[in-house]
């Protein structure tokens, strides 16, 4: 299965192993398809880490504390329900993997997503900071690292995160890491290709 992230610079296809993390997948397919990364962007870039994305819109609202702003009292959180960590699944951070971004709790993920741009052992190293546990990978870049590098590597700066409230949008939390210039996941369109042959990654190892 593989998905193919339609960006402001280009195209990023994304291979991605069900068989080793079937959770993080099903997870990133249903947002995928439920058009969940549709108009968000990459809103932390570390150029010798990772891009990370998944959550916030160009206007910087986080999604996903918004609805759960929006949400009354026993209503069902639905698709951001987060997922249990798949980090002992054998795959690891290495440049050009994909992992599921979340808290410092492990079983914190939801839709936020990440590719490391280098190599990143420590993810996968149970640490105090990490709550514990790794991170989980559940994928890989098979094609489009030229627009993974042109993420990488805009300037960044720090700027609030935008929360809904009432119907109107307030500060949150500062982020740092912000690109200047956002780039923009137009589309996340998922494709089964379990009969086609594995590529080999663009930049990874």
């Amino acid at each position: 299965m593989t998905a193919i992230l339609e960006t402001s610079v280009g195209n990023i296809t994304l291979e991605l192993d069900r068989e080793h993390a079937p959770l993080s997948v099903d997870n990133f397919v249903r947002h995928a398809r439920a058009g969940h990364y549709d108009n968000t962007v990459f809103q932390r870039v570390i150029p010798n880490f990772v891009i990370q994305g998944g959550s916030h819109t160009p206007e910087l609202v986080n999604l996903p504390a918004s609805a759960a702003a929006a949400r009354k009292p026993g209503e069902p959180l639905g698709l951001d329900t987060p997922i249990k960590n798949e980090w002992q699944n054998g795959l690891k951070n290495v440049k050009g993997s994909v992992g599921l971004g979340r808290d410092t709790d492990p079983d914190s993920g939801t839709r936020e997503f990440y590719i490391n741009v280098v190599d990143n052992p420590k993810l996968d190293t149970p640490r105090e900071v990490s709550g514990g546990a790794g991170y989980a990978v559940f994928g890989r870049v098979i094609s489009g690292w030229d627009a993974v590098e042109k993420i990488r590597t805009g300037p960044t700066s720090s700027r609030a995160e935008k929360i809904r409230k009432n119907n109107t949008l307030v500060d949150g939390e500062m982020m740092k890491d912000v690109p200047l210039d956002l780039i923009v996941v137009r589309s996340v369109r998922v494709v089964d290709s379990a009969n086609k042959p594995a590529r080999p990654a663009n930049g990874g190892s």
